[in-house]
């Protein structure tokens, strides 16, 4: 019998406190806004970040082991890899600018 009332107090008391933990003014939605476009600013230039780098650095991986494995072949490779590495960071700024945007 304790434990069905302990369940059954475990159940509803969340039910209880939380119609009073979720409640808010009516004004309060501007706020409410402005947060939810800092936090996707956020994840936006996150993301961007953590996958430009990643991009770069396999970009630059490949074309290491390129030039290791044929060491002539290093003037063909240098400028295809600094235009992608370019490419890539083009758009981790992008991303950045349309995150300032956001916000």
């Amino acid at each position: 019998m304790k434990k069905k009332m302990l369940g059954l107090v475990a159940l509803l008391t969340p039910m209880l406190v939380a119609s009073t933990a979720f409640a808010q003014d009516a004004g309060s939605n501007e706020n409410d806004v402005v947060m939810a476009k800092s936090i996707a600013a956020a994840l936006a230039i996150g993301l961007a970040a953590f996958g430009g780098s990643l991009g770069q650095g396999r970009a630059a991986a490949a074309a290491l082991e390129g030039i290791a494995r044929n060491p002539n072949a290093s003037g063909k490779l240098l400028v295809p890899m600094i235009l992608g590495l370019a490419l890539i960071e083009s758009l981790v700024i992008y991303a950045f600018v349309i995150a300032l945007g956001l916000v």
